[in-house]
């Protein structure tokens, strides 16, 4: 079972939506997968459920079917986690996608987590245990799950900032994939995520250390390794980046490679670490909002018709390549397209 992470510091890359429409392509590819929401926003969990849905799970009082209700005993200061809710979106004998829903109230998790990292360095075994339950909650979420929905992959959606809640969530990932848009500001966030991984992965390491640590808690590797990014175009123009982005689009690979994987010199014209540059598929994302489903699985009946008939197939070969080259950077590549 692979826990990958999709994450950038910078928000409006359209990360979100690139988790979405991956956990429905493997889906597609008869993977067992999970996403699991992480961002306090819960945009993810919007885009798989519907309103009516949406309204049973929050409006419940207590949101035992939510993120928060699995922590709300950590969170309260009464417990340890509530058996997570994973709510089956589709399923049949030989597939499933299943979802862990966000709650809009998981930000409340945040000055918990930040507490719990200095005490994970503390003496006492009391305030250790607790420190440690608390930071490896996502981590512990995620395995009971994983192990409910009998899950090969899990998908995080995280928020998009540098805080301890993402701190925690990306301890638990074994693998961190980063959307980019194709701007200065995503160069600039590469430039500012590196050392933040660095400083977390030694800080983990260290508390690991820490012999008031509860050996029989079970916590997160930290391993967090970068396996790529993916560059999601904000507009395009006969299949080419808009002019305004162009410029951006060949700085990456450097300040890529230089920032996160600590490699000098230029980057190789077919970079590896370069997963997917995606489209933006502007006539076919309002018709998979109307639908309720990804891009690539709309048909005629939901006006997917003449030219948008062709982008649908092209949507799919697009996101079918993606899922098996992030796949095989985690070390499971995929069985080819069942007939």
């Amino acid at each position: 079972m692979k826990v990958i992470a999709f994450f950038n510091n910078r928000r409006g890359v359209g990360k979100t939506s690139l988790v979405y429409h991956l956990a429905w392509m493997y889906h597609e590819l008869r993977v067992r997968v999970v996403a699991v929401d992480l961002d306090p926003q819960s945009d993810l969990t919007t885009e798989f459920l519907p309103a009516d849905r949406l309204e049973q799970l929050w409006l419940d009082h207590n949101h035992p079917r939510t993120i928060l209700g699995a922590i709300q005993p950590l969170l309260h200061r009464i417990g340890d986690l509530a058996p997570p809710h994973v709510e089956v979106v589709d399923e049949s004998p030989w597939r499933s996608l299943s979802l862990v829903p966000g709650d809009l109230g998981l930000g409340l998790f945040e000055d918990r987590l930040a507490e719990a990292w200095d005490k994970c360095l503390s003496d006492s075994r009391d305030e250790a245990a607790d420190a440690f339950r608390v930071t490896s909650a996502f981590h512990r979420i995620i395995e009971l799950a994983a192990a409910r929905a009998e899950a090969d992959l899990i998908l995080l959606d995280l928020g998009s900032n540098l805080g301890a809640m993402s701190r925690a969530a990306l301890l638990a990932a074994d693998f961190i994939v980063v959307p980019l848009g194709a701007d200065l500001f995503s160069v600039q966030a590469l430039r500012t995520l590196a050392p933040t991984l660095a400083a977390w992965r030694r800080g983990w390491e260290r508390r690991l250390d820490n012999k008031a640590r509860p050996e029989e808690l079970s916590v997160p590797r930290g391993e967090m390794r970068p396996i790529g990014y993916v560059i999601l175009q904000h507009a395009a123009r006969e299949a080419y980046p808009a002019r305004a982005y162009q410029r951006w689009i060949p700085k990456i690979p450097k300040v890529y490679r230089q920032a996160l994987l600590h490699e000098e010199g230029e980057a190789p014209s077919s970079d590896p670490h370069h997963l997917a540059t995606l489209r933006y598929y502007r006539g076919l994302m309002p018709m998979a909002q109307e639908a309720r489903k990804p891009m690539f699985l709309l048909t005629p009946a939901d006006g997917a018709i003449g030219s948008n008939a062709a982008a649908v197939q092209d949507c799919r070969r697009d996101f079918e390549a993606l899922a098996r080259r992030i796949a095989a950077a985690a070390g499971s590549p995929l069985a080819p397209r069942p007939t």
